[in-house]
């Protein structure tokens, strides 16, 4: 078998030496055992399949792709890219001056799914054949996210991830208790998977934790969901919520945001939103404050000054890293102040009043201009039913009146 390697490798550099190259005696080639790596590169990045060789004069080297497929050749001291396949072209180079050195590795642009298998280098010198085979592993893995949604009456946790490959492994948790999903929806075949996991959260003041696994990139992202207590405001006062990091999840030094945002009618309004790494703060609620000092010291609790009815509803505070997101739930109750229902309670005493005013009037002018006209009976069927002393009232007065009209 080694022979027949060799004898097919020798093969292979007659048809691509010429010229002052020459032809190389078979007795002259020392042979060198296969040497496999495995390398994983990421998505539409670059990576180095490598190959490296005992230095030596009349280099000859040949990148296949799964033994069929011409990926890169060079010899007589440049590339030789004639028959190179098309799905390669501006793709691949040498370290051109490091050849000399005994590296002949492959530098791979823009890698994708298609460009997974098995690459094998051959490396031929005055003195020496070499075979060093590469396995490309590729993987993707944008940062999920966790969304919490309301449909009608009912809550739900998604954690979603829109470009994954290999298919992850999804995990929920709740209250550190392993529990399954609800529903999971997946799309996608030869392309990146994209994956929504979703799960039924109605009635539960627990925290759940939904955690996606990259084994191939080993790469691992975790979401969790808390609620907080309600509040009950009334109106014109302020409320404080809070929301700080974890220090097991975030550390000092990682990239993050934070947003704030309040649920109106099943859509999220965002308030405020912090980028740490410009340390920029952008508030869109001219009633909401963040304390700088708290927020030096990682604290993103927020308040919202003089409330009014308007503001009762959810609030989530969301605080996001490539490896984490945590998501805090508020719910607010306001509700009206006591001068407010003074007021109200007022109003519904003086509207009783200015409906007698009203009719009084009204039976006035009509006497004067109808004296001999036949007054509405109590059997008329405009009559207003009855509603309470008010109107009871009304009508003795209106009964009195419409004897005084009689009279005159």
């Amino acid at each position: 078998m080694k022979a027949q390697t060799v004898l097919s490798f020798f093969l292979i550099l007659i048809t691509s030496l010429s010229g002052s190259q020459g032809i190389f005696p078979l007795a002259f080639f020392t042979y060198v055992p296969m040497n496999e790596q495995i390398v994983i590169g990421r998505l539409d990045e670059d990576v180095i399949l490598p190959s490296s060789f005992e230095r030596g004069s009349e280099v000859v080297i040949h990148w296949k792709y799964q033994d069929s497929y011409k990926v890169h050749s060079y010899y007589k001291g440049s590339d030789h890219l004639e028959s190179q396949d098309p799905r390669y072209a501006n793709r691949t180079s040498l370290f051109y001056n490091e050849i000399q050195n005994g590296n002949a590795s492959l530098f791979f642009r823009r890698v994708s799914l298609l460009d997974e298998g098995i690459y094998t280098c051959y490396v031929g010198t005055a003195i020496q054949v070499i075979t060093n085979k590469v396995v490309l592993k590729v993987g993707v893995f944008l940062t999920p996210v966790m969304k919490y949604e309301k449909r009608n009456t009912n809550s739900f946790l998604i954690c979603s991830v829109l470009s994954v490959y290999p298919r992850p492994i999804i995990m929920w948790k709740m209250d550190n208790t392993p529990i399954s999903e609800n529903n999971m929806e997946e799309t996608g075949s030869l392309d990146p998977f994209s994956i929504n996991s979703t799960l039924n959260i109605t009635g539960s003041n627990s925290s759940y934790e939904c955690t996606i696994e990259n084994s191939l990139l080993k790469q691992t992202w975790t979401g969790r969901w808390t609620m907080k207590d309600g509040l009950h405001k009334m109106q014109s006062e302020h409320v404080s919520l809070s929301c700080q990091p974890v220090n097991d999840y975030f550390s000092p030094k990682q990239d993050f945001k934070v947003t704030w945002s309040r649920m109106k009618s099943g859509t999220f309004s965002i308030l405020a939103y912090y980028l740490s790494s410009s340390q920029n703060t952008i508030i869109n609620e001219s009633r909401f404050s963040w304390n700088k000092e708290l927020i030096n010291q990682s604290d993103f609790s927020m308040n919202l000054m003089d409330l009014n009815l308007s503001d009762s509803g959810e609030y989530l505070c969301n605080i996001s890293s490539d490896e984490y997101t945590l998501l805090t739930t508020h719910t607010v109750h306001v509700e009206p102040s006591q001068e407010t229902a003074s007021h109200n309670k007022a109003l519904w005493i003086l509207v009783p009043s200015v409906i007698l005013a009203v009719t009084l009037l009204i039976w006035t002018v009509k006497c004067r201009r109808e004296r001999h006209s036949v007054l509405p009976t109590d059997e008329n069927p405009h009559h207003a039913p009855d509603n309470g002393e008010e109107n009871t009232a009304l009508s003795g007065r209106v009964q009195e009146m419409r004897e005084d009209c009689d009279n005159s």
